[in-house]
């Protein structure tokens, strides 16, 4: 699927069938999705800018890469998309965090929004969207629009699942926005979930219902 990367990768794969089980505890929903987080970020920044700078190793002087311009911005919805986001500030502990307080409505299934705080320079960095759950897209749909207006020009959606209907909603409002996967499932259902999927992931995280 154009636009679309579905991380094939053996542990994400296995991780993603144990989270799946609906046995599966909170506290091991948690850790599992913590450690997809930190795997599917690899393959995110697969592609981030290298630059040469001059060290001195035990042995001798030498020209090594490091990442080069401002560091990342992860930009999780809340609250689901916090589960991403430990593991992947254990691989880049200088990334900022901007935050986007959306939930659905569950009549209409629109996205409303009940917080926003984001840093001031979004024109500059790379912006990853953090939602483990791309089923209508109206959350991520939502959150790229906010994070637009606040400045940002490139981004990038990462997700645990996706559903066909929700590529497609939001690939007709945001083209040019990437997409990050662990898998593309069968549909949605008439109440909006994603089939068969695994569930609430907030709710699978916390413990609510």
């Amino acid at each position: 699927m154009r636009g679309v990367t579905v991380v094939d990768h053996p542990l994400v794969q296995h991780k993603l069938t144990l989270m799946r089980d609906k046995s599966r505890s909170t506290k091991g929903f948690r850790q599992l999705l913590n450690e997809i987080g930190m795997l599917l970020l690899y393959e995110v920044t697969r592609d981030l800018p290298l630059e040469s700078i001059e060290i001195d190793t035990p042995l001798t002087r030498m020209s090594a890469p490091q990442l080069a311009g401002k560091k990342l911005v992860l930009a999780p919805i809340l609250r689901a998309g916090v589960g991403f986001l430990d593991g992947m500030l254990e691989l880049v502990p200088s990334a900022r965090v901007a935050h986007v307080g959306l939930y659905r409505d569950p009549e209409t299934l629109s996205a409303v929004e009940y917080y926003f705080k984001a840093p001031s320079d979004l024109e500059d960095r790379l912006v990853l969207v953090l939602d483990p759950m791309l089923a209508t897209a109206n959350s991520a749909i939502a959150a790229v629009d906010r994070l637009k207006e606040r400045g940002a020009r490139e981004l990038r959606i990462v997700c645990l699942l996706a559903a066909p209907e929700g590529i497609a909603n939001f690939q007709a409002m945001h083209p040019e926005v990437p997409i990050w996967t662990a898998a593309i499932d069968e549909r949605l259902d008439e109440h909006g979930y994603i089939v068969p999927g695994l569930g609430d992931a907030g709710d699978r995280m916390f413990g609510t219902r």
